[in-house]
């Protein structure tokens, strides 16, 4: 019997596993996929929002202000990349300037220090590259950039060391009720528990319908993104925005944490809980409205697409706290942005709601520490060499543009909630990532992976169910 089960390992998950696992709790994560962060968390503006666009008093106009201030500990403790580089708002029509206004009230409102509107010619120069038509902008010096999928992955290695279980490939078919406690039941058995959580993204109306009358509807919103290749990562060096609409934050241009430059995205409400597709009217649209912000988009410099699903909620707010006619089944559903600013802020939410009701002992044995794997492409040539000495898996270069080693991938798959496919690989330790897009390395890592795992080359897969790399040997065709 588990004291708790979330359901769903994103960022929401994990940061509330982590933040359970502060108490002699039984935590069990169940995840349907193969790995942490495969779903909204993977694909996502990997922003840190300062918080001025919620409205005040709903839930994400408070979590957004607190779980923002809360990152700087966090990724010291966690060892996760983060940086404070601010936003701009943009406003390119004098008429539009009161908008700006209203937004620097509402960030006042939801306790975001430092907002300031700054007149075109100050905005350009602190960031060059930005169009002539920009009359105005709201800073917004402590909004931030993450990368989420190592956030997450920081998180939940933290709450396994901790405690915590998690099991993969495990989809939740049903939910019983049954003397004050639920059974979950998913395609790799059952689980007993006292508490359910549900951060389950995109399907997290589907996971609370089954134990409410109190329905909810989570729409799922798609976006799509173009990133490019680190050679124009410094076109600029802030967030840039524009104006916000009804639908979302509209499509930004960002540095990301890795030194890449990020575009997107739109906006596009889907049937298909499963729909990542790219389209061409997607990317253009995206490149067009962003050439509005900078003078010029360097669209030759694109080395991939993609996209990803955010939970809306009709509600157009976050979801969070017990079911009213579910006891001790708790949401934290519609969790669309500014879901990962919130994300902290989020878990300290739900941890008050279940030690309320659980009144746990604190676990004694908590360590809030998490060391991550080093960096060889950040280190010094010094460090390198001392590195190397420990371990010569260290001086064999196996991703070339991202100059990832041999030794960051085998502590990939050792380290705990070790990677188990290529996605994970690529996610750890950014193996895949460059601008060959895996072209060049792939082969190795299945190698790597396959050896570590003492497992057969055709047993290897991208990202888990029906994506194998290799189907056979030749020579057995022959």
């Amino acid at each position: 019997m588990f004291d708790v089960t979330i359901i769903g390992s994103g960022v929401i998950g994990s940061a509330i596993a982590r933040e359970l696992s502060k108490y002699k709790l039984r935590i069990c994560v169940i995840e349907k996929e193969a790995d942490v962060a495969s779903g909204t968390t993977k694909a996502n503006s990997a922003i840190v929002h300062a918080g001025f666009d919620a409205k005040p008093g709903t839930l994400k106009g408070k979590l957004n202000a607190e779980g923002n201030a809360m990152f700087d500990k966090l990724s010291k403790e966690l060892d996760f990349p983060f940086k404070r580089n601010g936003s701009f708002v943009l406003c390119f029509d004098e008429k539009d300037l009161g908008k700006l206004r209203k937004l620097k009230e509402q960030g006042r409102k939801n306790g975001v220090p430092d907002l300031e509107i700054l007149d075109g010619d100050k905005v350009r120069s602190m960031e060059p590259n930005l169009s002539e038509s920009v009359v105005g902008a709201l800073f917004a010096p402590t909004g931030g950039i993450v990368c989420p999928y190592e956030m997450t992955i920081a998180l939940a290695e933290n709450a396994f060391t901790n405690g915590a279980e998690f099991k993969f490939d495990s989809k939740v078919n049903s939910i019983d009720k049954k003397d004050g406690k639920y059974t979950v039941i998913t395609n790799k058995g059952t689980i007993e528990t006292k508490f359910v959580i549900n951060t389950a993204g995109v399907y997290a109306d589907e996971i609370n319908n089954m134990v409410s009358k109190n329905k909810i509807k989570i729409i799922p919103r798609k976006g799509e993104y173009c990133l490019f290749d680190k050679a124009v990562g410094n076109t600029v060096a802030k967030t840039i925005f524009q104006l916000p609409t009804k639908m979302g934050k509209g499509v930004l241009i960002t540095p990301t944490i890795d030194g890449n430059l990020l575009v997107g995205p739109n906006a596009v409400d889907v049937d298909d809980k499963d729909d990542l597709n790219t389209t061409s009217e997607g990317i253009n649209e995206i490149l067009s409205k962003a050439s509005f912000s900078v003078k010029s988009i360097p669209v030759r410099q694109v080395i991939t697409s993609f996209s990803g699903l955010r939970a809306h909620p009709i509600s157009g707010d976050f979801i969070i706290g017990e079911a009213k006619d579910a006891e001790n089944f708790i949401n934290a559903a519609g969790i669309e942005s500014p879901g990962l600013s919130s994300s902290p802020a989020i878990a300290k939410m739900i941890e008050e709601i279940v030690v309320l009701k659980l009144h746990p002992e604190k676990n004694d044995k908590f360590n809030p520490i998490r060391k991550g794997i080093p960096k060889f492409r950040k280190m010094t040539n010094e460090d390198r060499k001392k590195l190397i000495a420990q371990d010569h898996r260290y001086g064999k270069i196996v991703c070339r543009c991202e100059t990832v080693t041999e030794g960051e991938i085998v502590n990939s798959i050792q380290r705990p909630l070790g990677a188990r496919n290529l996605d994970g690989i690529k996610r750890r330790t950014r193996a895949g990532m460059g601008r060959c897009q895996c072209g060049f390395c792939s082969t190795r890592l299945v190698d790597i992976l396959s050896r570590e795992l003492k497992v057969d080359p055709r047993s290897i897969t991208k990202y888990g169910k029906n994506s194998n790399i290799l189907c056979g040997k030749n020579k057995e065709d022959i």
